[in-house]
């Protein structure tokens, strides 16, 4: 089966590094012009370098996705730019802090939730009506099986929302040539980070947290080892392409059989 996405725009949040980065590849790839939404310029024009040695092509759209403002004019820009918005991937995330509940500040707390919701939240509701207006359109959310998960409850909270952002929304725009599908990742190897998530230095409580995540992981995985950033772009491209045309309100766990 090949993906096919020419003549199409994409816009790919977080595309910097990471999972992020194998999406707008593999986008690229596929004959898309991949927006690449990422608020650390190093990172976004490596990637940028990386489509343009396949032969691909796309751009750089330097913004914070926390921010609402930055948000509406990322596709204010792109849909003037470009004339349509046909693919948008939210990909925005991360955990920022792994140990019990018990342990989370309230500040860390609304962080995690700044972090791995608002954004995914925004996304959506600042391309819906680009969408609408042209009369189709696929989303493709970025959840996370941490929602089964022990240590990081606030961030399994955000990627739940993702998960029933997706499942509510798609409802909504079904008869509009919409789809708004949600890929759910497991324990994926996505090597030394680029731009880390969270610059504090871990205390003995988070390093014990973080061991205790990896295991959790490895336990809960039947095929028993980690994925790559390759496998969780393959799925978000085939959700978003028209092999997927009749799909929407779904999440699809990419976890080597583990569920989230």
């Amino acid at each position: 089966m090949n993906v096919s996405f020419e003549n199409k725009t994409a816009i790919v949040t977080g595309a910097g590094q990471g999972i992020g980065r194998a999406i707008a590849l593999e986008i690229a790839l596929s004959g898309g012009f991949v927006v690449i939404a990422e608020r650390d310029a190093a990172a976004a024009e490596e990637t940028l370098s990386l489509v343009r040695e396949k032969a691909g092509s796309g751009q750089v759209y330097l913004c914070d996705l926390e921010v609402s403002g930055d948000v509406q004019a990322l596709y204010s820009s792109v849909r003037k730019s470009r004339g349509a918005i046909d693919v948008s991937v939210h990909n925005v995330g991360g955990a920022l802090w792994m140990k019990p509940f018990v342990h989370f500040t309230p500040e860390e707390i609304d962080k995690e939730l700044q972090r791995s919701l608002r954004p995914t939240l925004l996304c959506c509701h600042s391309v819906l009506p680009y969408m609408v207006e042209q009369g189709y359109g696929s989303i493709v959310n970025i959840g996370s099986v941490s929602t089964r998960g022990i240590n990081r409850l606030p961030y399994a909270a955000a990627k739940g929302g993702v998960q029933a952002i997706t499942t509510a929304l798609s409802l909504e725009v079904a008869t509009q040539g919409i789809r708004v599908n949600c890929v759910v990742p497991g324990g994926i190897d996505v090597g030394q980070r680029l731009v880390p998530r969270n610059l504090e230095t871990p205390s003995k409580i988070e390093r014990k947290g973080m061991q205790e995540v990896i295991d959790q992981t490895l336990r809960d995985t039947p095929m028993g080892h980690f994925g790559v950033p390759d496998d969780i772009a393959s799925a978000v491209c085939f959700l978003a392409s028209e092999h997927a045309k009749y799909i929407t309100g779904q999440t699809l766990c990419v976890a080597g059989g583990g569920i989230g």
